[in-house]
């Protein structure tokens, strides 16, 4: 796919954006590039290439997703074919699980895979070191999982933060926290966080935590904007919802003419968290971005979406659970304590 022509693309400068407390500023919708056990990393990196033809400027990556090193050749000749300097896009990236104790040479990979001198911002991907195989079964546990350990993640932290210190990376952040790890990181951080990446769709609002982030100038990031239906086999349960089946979104979207996962997309970003969404498909990526720029929801339709009821987490990390723990929820510190 040349990048010479843009027949498809979004008028970037209409894409809203956020400003970080780095002063930075960041595109308000993102490229998600997890092709979880659906799509390879060609077929990624395929789309990530239409999606930066389409005016996409922010990807989320990281290096458990398996594809950065072929994102990063993408990456190149987008800056190359497109003539726009490093600085015309926002790259993210995440430090996996097993990586907590070697931060500087994990973010060193990333930073040579994705072929760039530095990373916009760079998240602890989950607040736990526990390891689990690509592609293992729902109900599989390392012997050598833990629960959350503060002083453990603050060992963490403070590499990413030296990796500040050394310019190899612009702001930093977290993935998948509850508020009560992000009270004792908001203490204890000497360089603050930027952004927390967490669940967030319509039927899985997160308002507390939305609301903690906001009011402490940390940004939410919204993975599974749509309700991921692509999401892992293992993620997936009996009773979970469909956001793009209940009826206040399939109002919206028939008033609008459109998908009902565009009005989950116009949701977010109206609301004031990044979605990054993530498809193959041309005609999806591209109307994703472009539905940010027009035909905004209606403050009755925002506020009846706002309304809805319901505490469907999709991605809930059994994989993540330790031996003595007793269900996924140990993981989410439901009683707003740390659960040990």
């Amino acid at each position: 796919m040349s990048l010479s022509t843009l027949e498809h693309a979004v008028d970037i400068n209409k894409i809203p954006t956020k400003t970080l407390r780095t002063g930075a500023i960041m595109p308000a919708i993102g490229l998600g590039t997890f092709g979880s056990d659906r799509f390879g990393p060609e077929e990624v990196s395929e789309a990530v290439l239409g999606a930066l033809k389409a005016g996409y400027r922010f990807l989320d990556c990281a290096s458990i997703y398996g594809n950065e090193d072929q994102i990063g050749k993408v990456l190149s000749d987008a800056m190359a074919d497109l003539k726009l300097p490093r600085e015309a896009f926002f790259v993210t990236s995440k430090v996996w699980n097993d990586q907590h104790d070697d931060v500087i040479n994990a973010c060193k990979k990333t930073l040579a895979d994705l072929q760039v001198d530095y990373l916009d911002l760079y998240l602890v991907h989950w607040p736990f070191p526990n390891f689990h195989p690509i592609g293992c079964d729902v109900d599989s546990r390392s012997p050598d999982a833990k629960p959350y350990i503060h002083e453990d993640f603050m060992n963490t932290w403070r590499q990413l933060e030296q990796l500040v210190d050394m310019g190899l990376v612009k702001a930093i952040g977290t993935s998948n926290m509850t508020i009560p790890k992000m009270e004792l990181l908001m203490r204890d951080a000497r360089i603050l966080p930027s952004v927390n990446e967490m669940e967030c769709h319509p039927l899985f609002q997160q308002q507390d935590l939305y609301d903690y982030l906001t009011e402490n100038q940390v940004v939410p990031v919204g993975f599974c904007p749509i309700g991921s239906p692509s999401r892992p086999d293992r993620d997936k349960t009996e009773n979970d919802l469909v956001d793009t089946e209940h009826p206040v979104i399939v109002r919206a979207a028939q008033r609008l003419g459109v998908h009902p996962a565009i009005v989950c997309l116009k949701w977010a970003v109206q609301r004031g968290h990044v979605p990054i969404p993530f498809s193959v498909k041309e005609s999806e990526y591209v109307s994703n971005l472009r539905c940010v720029t027009e035909n905004p929801l209606t403050v009755q339709e925002m506020r009846d979406i706002s309304k809805i009821d319901a505490d469907n987490r999709l991605i809930k990390g059994q994989v993540f659970l330790w031996q003595s723990s007793k269900g996924w929820e140990d993981l989410w510190d439901l009683d707003g304590n740390i659960t040990k």
